[in-house]
């Protein structure tokens, strides 16, 4: 469904230098749903212009947005219709052509950004004379590249006209590839794209002074050279920052520093009409279609959660921790931090719990000193933890959650013991990464308070919690485990209690092809290579490195017993690093790696056989196509969008991939190998 149209409206204000023509954007909705531009709305902003300049004696124009919101940019749900060349160059062009019109105004004009300025939102902005900005915006920024555009309504022109290189770079492509990373009112101030910064209570009335003092010439805005002269450098380290980050998979932000640096020896048609191309050519790209379906899947269906039933949740005033390792750690940070509620972390050994609560401690430290939290409210929270080695302190506990060492009789174990403690609603919940689920409350006397809440590592970065249910599952319990994944800021999917739920089943395929090609021939350094070059954030055997050698190989016995034993065999070269201690496969010098000698020596190959890069990469996709078709067959999880949104949130896929299902179908691969689409699943 397309968004309302954005209307500019236009009203005259009699001030004590002249006539002041004030727009305002508004769409007529709440600030949940903000301004954005579409065909209707550049006619609007045309009519709003033409009706300004037919009025006579008007000395200057303040553009601003309803509250909270200035401008989110572009209607996003335009781009899956535009498939050609020419279709994108027009949209890029139209909007240049109108905002253009802005700057050509004869008299002074001020954007008076009031809220959220995203995209064309802030492109708009860069067309007027002045800036003034809220101190209490947020979400200011670039989002383009990090859904395969680029700022094509003058973003990239403008932004390096006014402030350089460096500056524009951070803002379009560091920021962008940096998981879409926003800034403030304060930041746009101190970044020098806005020229007065005002407190929001009377920030319209201040905005307006602003503009009067202008005209009357009482105030002058004096702006700091642009330097362009460094720009060679700039542009080195950001292709360096984006080869790292995108592994040559994604064209935008090239693109986007290609015009950044052309800028700077051009004039600002050239940039414009190089804006107009990049759009032509990325707003069709494979690219571009993956990175909006899957910025809907994020910001839209994941907040439609499937599977919540129908009762009122739990409140949460007290929880409970089996463990006090670094995943409990950092469980225990997390819970006092969004819950503000205390939390009890018990371990065998008191020299465990003191490390666990030491690094909670450190953490809320290290959120002080970054001015995230006042030092007070450090030492707050820090004090809503308490180790124990007791399980008696657990009585009171609402919420539960084990993550102790990854086995079945361990965590059976653990369970039996604090349900003699705990209230009888008191929830149950494990952070296993495989193991069934079911299983492990079978022998409690209430596995219907027990559920699967598996968190994904680093905690604080992934924002994914699979929620398991058992067949023994109550309403209660699954609707306070979805509640409380919501008040932790994460977004919770349901899974199907079976081996290794869902993305680590995924993952856990793609590194058993990885092993096996190794075995065959391949070496390391190319499997790695090859499979980056899809843009994955990460190379399966560093992926490997992070999760453990140990870890990953029990998550591989848990799929090859209760699953499938052709489809993940146990390799035994995995084995054998894993009995030696081994934690990583390279050994990193500094900004250099090679393969740890030891595990070369150790290594038994089956073959010497040869592979092309792109021979790997088919091999890995074509064999996850098949593993998510029987996900689906299984019902793990309910919908092909399900997979996507749990392999961005949980795996960091990239967007332009569109998590997953979206690039194989994109790419042909499902079609070659299932002979049908996931996308219609």
């Amino acid at each position: 469904m397309a968004e309302p149209i954005t209307q500019f409206y236009v009203r005259f204000y009699n001030s004590p230098v002249g006539k002041i023509a004030i727009v305002t954007m508004d769409n007529g909705e709440d600030y949940k749903k903000p301004n954005v531009f579409n065909e209707g709305a550049l006619e609007s902003l045309n009519k709003a212009i033409n009706t300004v300049l037919v009025e006579k004696d008007v000395k200057g124009l303040l553009l601003t947005g309803k509250p909270y919101i200035f401008a989110a940019g572009a209607d996003l749900t335009q781009v899956p219709f535009i498939t050609t060349f020419e279709q994108g160059y027009a949209v890029a062009k139209a909007g240049h052509d109108t905002f253009k019109r802005i700057m050509d105004l004869p008299f002074p004009t001020v954007a008076a950004i009031n809220g959220v300025a995203l995209g064309g939102g802030l492109e708009i902005a860069l067309y007027c004379d002045y800036r003034t900005v809220s101190r209490s915006a947020q979400a200011i920024g670039f989002p383009e590249c990090f859904i395969g555009l680029v700022p094509g309504w003058g973003g990239c022109t403008l932004t390096t006209k006014l402030v350089g290189p460096e500056k524009a770079v951070e803002l379009i492509i560091y920021n962008a590839l940096n998981q879409n990373r926003m800034i403030d009112g304060t930041k746009l101030y101190e970044m020098g794209l806005a020229d007065r910064l005002f407190d929001g209570a009377e920030f319209l009335d201040e905005s307006l002074l602003f503009l009067q003092d202008i005209i009357s010439g009482k105030v002058k805005v004096e702006r700091p050279e642009t330097k362009m002269n460094a720009v060679k450098t700039v542009v080195k380290q950001a292709r360096e920052f984006i080869d790292s980050k995108v592994h040559g998979a994604a064209p935008a932000p090239y693109r986007a520093l290609e015009i950044i640096e052309g800028v700077c020896s051009n004039d600002i048609e050239w940039g414009f009409e190089e804006e107009n191309k990049a759009l032509g050519d990325l707003i069709k790209s494979r690219q571009c279609k993956c990175s909006i379906y899957a910025f809907d899947l994020v910001n839209r269906y994941a907040k439609k959660v499937k599977g919540i039933p129908d009762a009122k949740p739990m409140k949460i005033n007290k929880v409970g921790i089996l463990g006090a390792g670094l995943m409990a750690s950092q469980l225990a940070h997390l819970f006092i931090y969004r819950l503000g509620v205390p939390v009890v972390m018990k371990d065998i050994k008191q020299e465990f719990v003191d490390k666990g609560c030491a690094y909670v401690a450190s953490e809320f430290q290290k959120m002080a000193q970054k001015g995230r939290i006042t030092e007070a409210r450090a030492r707050y929270l820090t004090s809503l933890l308490k180790g124990t080695l007791d399980y008696g302190d657990f009585a009171d506990c609402d919420f539960v959650i084990e993550a102790v060492f990854e086995e079945m009789s361990v965590k059976k174990q653990v369970f039996a013991e604090v349900e003699q403690v705990v209230r009888p609603d008191c929830i149950l919940a494990t952070n296993t990464s495989s193991l069934s689920v079911t299983e492990m409350g079978a022998d409690l006397k209430h596995p219907e308070r027990v559920v699967g809440f598996h968190f994904f590592n680093p905690v604080a970065v992934l924002p994914l919690i699979e929620v398991i249910k058992t067949p023994k599952t109550n309403d209660v319990t699954l609707a306070t485990a979805f509640d409380l994944a919501k008040k932790l800021k994460k977004t919770g999917i349901l899974v199907k209690d079976s081996p290794a739920f869902l993305v680590n089943r995924l993952l856990t395929k793609m590194m058993v092809d990885c092993l096996s090609m190794v075995d065959q021939g391949a070496s390391f350094q190319q499997v790695d290579n090859a499979l980056l070059a899809l843009g994955l954030p990460m190379a399966p055997f560093d992926l490997l490195a992070l999760v453990g050698p140990a870890v990953a190989y029990h998550v591989n016995e848990t799929l090859h017993y209760h699953l499938s034993p052709e489809r993940f065999p146990l390799n035994q070269n995995l084995k054998r690093i894993v009995d030696a201690g081994k934690r990583s496969i390279y050994i990193q010098s500094g900004k250099t790696k090679k393969v740890d000698p030891e595990i070369e020596k150790m290594w038994v190959r089956v073959d010497n056989r040869e592979f092309l890069d792109e021979e790997i990469r088919d091999i890995c996709l074509e064999n996850l196509a098949r593993e998510i078709d029987l996900i689906l067959q299984e019902g793990v999880v309910q919908s092909s969008r399900d997979v996507d949104l749990a392999m961005i949130m949980g795996a960091g896929w990239p967007f332009f991939m569109g998590g997953i299902t979206m690039y194989l179908d994109m790419a042909g691969i499902t079609p070659r190998v299932l002979q049908k689409v996931f996308f219609s699943v």
